[in-house]
């Protein structure tokens, strides 16, 4: 472990308590008691956590917190598995008790994983040693789209992230980021950034400063005894990135601000660089640090537990060729839960029929497409495991009756199945749904434009026989990915964006039936209101983009003795069990999706080829 000091000037708000408390003698009146209490619990907090908690902290988390308390920025690179948010949930409970008055606000990649460190807090609530704790809160309410716990004259908010414009509307003096690398930065820079440069009641702290001036003059008060009005901080948490993304940006200037002198801007920044092995040993079950390195490529590795910033991904697709293919929040298309009517879509899918949660995923992607241009955006996708077949047909009728879906394309081992099942269930019929297939060979490049026509003559839209179910030889694995691949060279697939804004309020608050769909394998908040699942739906999709891409990233292309090439996870991840596996079903998903698409595209303009063909002009008289 390294320790850089940095050329800033710590800010203090009390003099060592500690050495303090050894020069006074004898008997303290209550009052004097009472404050040097205070200052000493605000200095030490493992002292002050096990005593309002119960809570006995590693050496490393009471680092972390001290440094959280005493800094205007924080950033902590952490492994995972190294108590992230239960260390900022331990800061959190601390801050709003030692500070009265001060807003503590929550933020995370989603409203659920806001809730998670809230819910912490709650937990640390509960126990039998949290008396001190427990009997601090005044109250808690939890709404669709904010909880908070009020303790004294303090809060702390769980928000969605999402709502980027709601953040505006408070005045908090903290403001919590957990998985600081899934943070926009348009949001970080225009929303979070501001948060710092304004201080709450300037009246009266002016007010009171000009009163305590004039005690201090009249000997009545001492200089050291000033109110400490709580400083504004961000309270920044992340596992480490690609060093082409935003996070590492934002590590290098934290970085250069702490150690360049010529840089001082008179705010006190903070770096807690943590691998997995500075934590102690038995945070960690050392079986899953083992096994992690026998089935994570090293770069993954290196990002997750060694909390390493690394480069572009080893794989056959480039991370930071799919990065760059990806629309930035609130600056384009963004993820949809319902399509716009004009708009098309194409559905592609690759099922599962195993009900285990060790399987393969169901996937089903929604790409909208944009004839003009020839391209098509991810707007929407689904992967789920350990479900049965009934709740991936309901997710399809969801996605039928809610798109204006141009096309189907399904993997055909298993899509003639789960095609007949939709067919014949009674969430198809209830709706008046039915897919047909339609079927055409077109791997044969010599007669790929008139087997085009034959499938634009099968063709129907509106009594949906528009569904394709491929059969995967190695013949089309190969160019499918190849053309994949092209599509990211030439950002001809670009994947969406986050719902923001507008944007967000308005599709979270759309009527879709949503408490009847599953979409989370581990979904806690089932049982939680149409407006509450509805902000997790919306919010989940901007998961899905980053799922798509993981995967992606993980695929290999080896090439065997024959010639013949295959496209999968490496070997070691293949060998993973569990319902927490590598998987690549999304992936395959999106290779469908793309395929199909290009698909759309030539059997339309080999209809206005042959319109053209056959036309014969004639005078009219």
């Amino acid at each position: 472990m390294a320790w850089i000091e940095g050329k800033q000037k710590l800010k203090r708000e009390y003099k060592d308590i500690n050495q303090l408390l050894q020069t006074k003698e004898g008997y303290l009146d209550e009052n004097e008691a009472k404050i040097l209490l205070y200052k000493f619990l605000r200095e030490n907090p493992s002292f002050a956590t096990e005593l309002f908690t119960g809570v006995k902290l590693f050496p490393f988390q009471h680092m972390a917190i001290k440094a959280m308390m005493e800094s205007d920025y924080f950033l902590g690179i952490w492994s995972r598995g190294m108590s992230k948010s239960f260390s900022t949930a331990i800061f959190a409970l601390l801050d709003a008790i030692m500070n009265q008055g001060v807003q503590i606000g929550i933020l995370s990649k989603s409203f659920r994983q806001s809730k998670m460190i809230f819910k912490k807090i709650e937990d640390i609530s509960k126990s039998p040693k949290a008396t001190f704790f427990s009997q601090c809160i005044t109250r808690t309410s939890k709404m669709n789209d904010e909880w908070v716990m009020e303790i004294g004259q303090s809060s702390i908010r769980a928000l969605p992230l999402g709502d980027g414009e709601k953040l505006r509307g408070f005045r908090f003096q903290r403001m919590i980021i957990d998985e600081l690398l899934l943070m926009p930065e348009k949001i970080f820079n225009e929303v979070i950034m501001p948060f710092l440069s304004v201080v709450d009641n300037p009246t009266e702290r002016q007010e009171v400063y000009d009163l305590e001036t004039m005690l201090i003059e009249r000997g009545e008060m001492k200089e050291e005894d000033r109110k400490k009005w709580p400083n504004n901080k961000i309270i920044g948490l992340s596992s480490a990135s690609y060093k082409f993304e935003y996070l590492y940006k934002l590590y290098q200037q934290y970085e250069n601000l702490i150690i360049n002198e010529n840089k001082q801007d008179g705010a006190h920044r903070t770096i807690m660089h943590f691998s997995y092995d500075c934590a102690p040993e038995q945070l960690y079950d050392q079986n899953l640090i083992s096994q992690s390195k026998a089935t994570m490529s090293d770069s993954q590795f290196d990002r997750e537990f060694n909390a390493v910033f690394t480069d572009d991904s080893s794989g056959y697709f480039k991370v930071s060729k799919m990065a760059a293919c990806t629309i930035a929040d609130g600056e384009g298309q963004s993820v949809e839960v319902k399509g716009h009517k004009d708009d098309e879509y194409i559905l592609s899918f690759d099922p599962s029929w195993s009900e285990s949660e060790s399987s393969d995923d169901f996937a089903m992607m929604l790409i909208k497409i944009n004839k003009d241009q020839k391209k098509g955006t991810v707007v929407h996708s689904y992967a789920l495991s350990g479900a049965n077949l009934k709740v991936h047909i309901k997710y399809m009728a969801y996605l039928l009756t809610h798109f204006n879906i141009v096309a189907v394309v399904g993997d055909y081992n298993g899509g003639v199945q789960f095609m007949n099942s939709c067919n014949e269930s009674t969430i198809f019929k209830d709706k008046n749904l039915k897919l047909e297939t339609i079927e055409a060979e077109l791997d044969k490049i010599a007669d790929y434009e008139k087997n085009l026509r034959r499938l634009r003559n099968q063709y129907n839209k509106s009594s949906k026989k528009f569904v394709f179910l491929r059969k995967p030889s190695s013949q089309w694995i190969r160019m499918a990915n190849e053309s994949l691949q092209s599509a990211f060279d030439r950002k001809k697939i670009l994947f969406a964006g986050a719902a923001m804004n507008d944007d967000y309020n308005i599709q979270r608050k759309y009527r879709i039936g949503v408490k009847d769909l599953k979409f989370l394998r581990n979904d806690g908040n089932e049982g939680s209101s149409e407006g509450a699942r509805m902000i997790d739906l919306v919010e989940h999709q901007k998961d899905m983009m980053d799922l798509v891409k993981v995967q992606c990233a993980l695929v290999q292309i080896t090439t065997s003795a024959q010639g013949t090439q295959s496209f999968d996870l490496p070997p070691n991840l293949r060998k993973q069990k569990g319902a927490d596996k590598a998987r690549k079903d999304s992936y395959s998903a999106l290779v469908l999706g793309n395929w199909m698409m290009n698909v759309f595209y030539d059997m339309e303009a080999s209809g206005d080829m042959e319109a053209q063909q056959t036309f014969t002009p004639m005078f009219i008289s």
